[in-house]
């Protein structure tokens, strides 16, 4: 009776393991044959660089980079919410935007994308270490804080201008 009892229980655990099955399958599909995309936050690296000044202002660029294994995106205009940080202080500087911001340009593995700050040189300027932002889409934001990291030094009237294609 004992055998009869612990073989019915495994046979009705086995049946209840064999109806879930599908809707886990159907849930998360083993292969659904779609990559993540490159535009969220956690599947890109960004990097800060000095970069050419013009007259009467410092440039830096952040440039964004996807590893393989992601799919490619669109984006379009300047990276929205930006917030400088030196060794984890905010810096209290809120960057406007400049440039065309209805440009879209493709992102992903193989192709980098950019974005410049535009730091006057004549203001009292704050070095920061770090900036974080989030990236636009031609339809809105996406979802999530991407961050950058590099030397810069930042100041009032500091402007951020639209992704633009290459590194």
């Amino acid at each position: 009776m004992r055998n009869h009892r612990k073989t019915a229980a495994v046979a009705l655990a086995a049946l209840l393991l064999a109806a879930a099955a599908p809707a886990v399958a159907l849930a998360a599909p083993a292969d659904s044959g779609t990559a993540p995309s490159a535009c969220r936050p956690a599947n890109h690296l960004a990097k800060i660089t000095p970069g050419p000044a013009s007259a009467g202002h410092h440039h830096y660029r952040v440039t964004l980079t996807a590893p393989r294994g992601y799919a490619s995106c669109v984006l379009a205009g300047s990276p929205a919410d930006v917030r400088f940080s030196g060794h984890g202080d905010p810096a209290r500087i809120t960057p406007g935007a400049y440039g065309d911001q209805r440009v879209a340009v493709t992102f992903g593995p193989g192709r980098p994308v950019h974005f410049d700050i535009q730091v006057p040189s004549d203001a009292r300027q704050v070095a920061a270490d770090e900036v974080s932002f989030t990236l636009r889409a031609p339809g809105g934001q996406i979802p999530g804080t991407s961050f950058a990291e590099g030397a810069l030094r930042v100041a009032a009237g500091t402007l951020v201008g639209p992704v633009q294609q290459g590194s």
